[in-house]
C-alpha cells in the first residue's frame, strides 16, 4: 500500500502533461512488473484519426520513449490497424491473450468530456482481477488530476489554452532540447529534427458590434464557434490559445514562412465562409511572425500584434507577415533601431 501511495504522490506532483504520462507508465511498471506499458492517444481529424505514443516503458528500459510532440499525422499508424485499441476506446477494459506469447490488457484513458486514448499493458500472464481494478482506480485519479490541470490552464468558454500558460509553453515548445527520446512507430529511436516556429495572432473584426447588436450570449457563441474552427483548421499539435476578449493565438511549427502563411490563410478563409448563426459572416485579421533564436514570448507577441494592427488598418480580413511588412518598409525593423541605440 505504501508503494501505491508513493506513486500516487509522484503522479499528482507534476503540472507537465508529458511528465505526468511518463510518471504514470513508470508507476505501473514498478507495481505490476509487465513486459511493456504504453499510453496511446487518438489524434487527427475525423476520418483520419491516428495513434500517437505518449509514453512507452519496457521492463528493462531506463527511460520512457514517445513519438515526437510535433509528429505529422500521416506518419502515425491509423486507428484501424489496432482494433483492440478501438474497442477499448469505446470505454471498456479489453483483454487480448496470444497463447504462448503474451497477454494485453487495454484500458480506456479519458477526460471529463471524452475517451482520448488507451493504456496498454503487456504481461506474460493475464492481469488478475485485483490488478485490473487497481489500474482502473489509478486511471480515475489520473483523469481527475487532468481535469484540475484543465481547469487552471484552459479558457472556460472555448476550452483553448489560456493566456497564463502561454509563456511556459512557448519556451518549452521552442526549446531545442526534447523532454523524451523520440521513438517511431516501428520502435526505432532517432533525434528530433529542428523546425522553425511561428506565432500567429488572430483578432475578430468588429467584434464589439456583435456584442452591441446581438448581445453577449451571441458574442460568446461566436467565440466558441471560432475556437472550433481553429481546431479544425490547424494540426493537432499546434498550440491554440484564447488571450481574452476576441484575441486568439496559435503557436505552430512549419518549415518556412510560406507554409505558415498558408495555414493562417486557411483559418481566415474558413472563418469568412462559415455561416455564424444570427450574425452571418464574421471575418478575422491575422498577423504572424517567426519565433527567432533567443526570442521572448512578449517579443514575438509584440511583432505579431504590430502585423495585426497593420491588417486592421488596411482593410481587415487578411493575413499579414511582420517580416514581409518590414521588408516592404511598411513597418520599422525595431531590432536594427535597438542596435543603433546600443552601439
Amino acid at each position: 500500500m505504501s508503494e501505491l501511495v508513493d506513486h500516487l504522490a509522484d503522479l499528482t506532483g507534476y503540472r507537465d502533461r508529458d511528465i505526468l504520462d511518463v510518471t504514470l507508465v513508470g508507476a505501473l511498471r514498478d507495481m505490476l512488473h509487465p513486459r511493456l506499458v504504453t499510453i496511446y492517444r487518438c489524434v487527427g481529424e475525423a476520418g483520419n484519426e491516428r495513434w500517437i505514443t505518449r509514453a512507452r516503458l519496457g521492463e528493462h528500459d531506463a527511460v520512457a520513449t514517445a513519438d515526437p510532440a510535433w509528429a505529422e499525422v500521416e506518419n502515425l499508424p491509423p486507428l484501424a490497424l489496432f482494433p483492440e485499441r478501438m474497442q477499448a476506446m469505446q470505454g471498456q477494459t479489453t483483454l487480448v491473450t496470444v497463447p504462448g506469447r503474451h497477454s494485453l490488457s487495454l484500458f480506456p484513458v479519458s477526460t471529463d468530456r471524452e475517451v482520448v486514448g488507451v493504456m496498454e499493458i503487456e504481461t506474460t500472464d493475464p492481469l488478475s482481477e485485483e490488478s485490473r481494478r487497481m489500474v482502473g482506480s489509478i486511471l480515475r485519479i489520473y483523469r481527475n488530476f487532468q481535469a484540475l490541470l484543465d481547469y487552471s490552464e484552459r479558457d472556460t468558454l472555448t476550452g483553448l489554452l489560456n493566456r497564463k500558460t502561454f509563456d511556459e509553453s512557448f519556451l518549452k515548445a521552442t526549446s531545442e532540447s526534447t523532454a523524451l527520446p523520440v521513438v517511431t512507430a516501428d520502435g526505432r529511436r532517432h533525434e528530433a529534427t529542428n523546425h522553425r516556429h511561428w506565432l500567429g495572432l488572430i483578432d475578430i473584426d468588429h467584434f464589439k458590434s456583435v456584442n452591441d447588436n446581438y448581445g453577449h450570449l451571441i458574442g460568446d457563441e461566436v467565440l466558441l464557434l471560432l475556437s472550433r474552427l481553429m481546431r479544425s483548421s490547424f494540426r493537432f499539435h499546434d498550440r491554440l490559445y484564447r488571450f481574452g476578449g476576441e484575441e486568439f493565438v496559435v503557436l505552430m511549427r512549419c518549415a518556412n514562412e510560406q507554409d505558415a502563411a498558408l495555414a493562417l490563410e486557411r483559418m481566415r478563409s474558413n472563418t469568412a465562409n462559415y455561416p455564424f448563426p444570427q450574425v452571418g459572416q464574421i471575418t478575422i485579421s491575422i498577423g504572424f511572425t517567426e519565433v527567432l533564436p533567443g526570442d521572448t514570448p512578449s517579443g514575438a507577441f509584440e511583432r505579431a500584434d504590430k502585423a495585426v494592427y497593420f491588417a486592421k488598418g488596411h482593410g481587415r480580413n487578411q493575413v499579414q507577415s511582420h517580416a514581409v511588412l518590414v521588408a516592404r518598409g511598411d513597418l520599422e525593423d525595431e531590432s536594427k533601431i535597438g542596435d543603433v541605440e546600443l552601439f
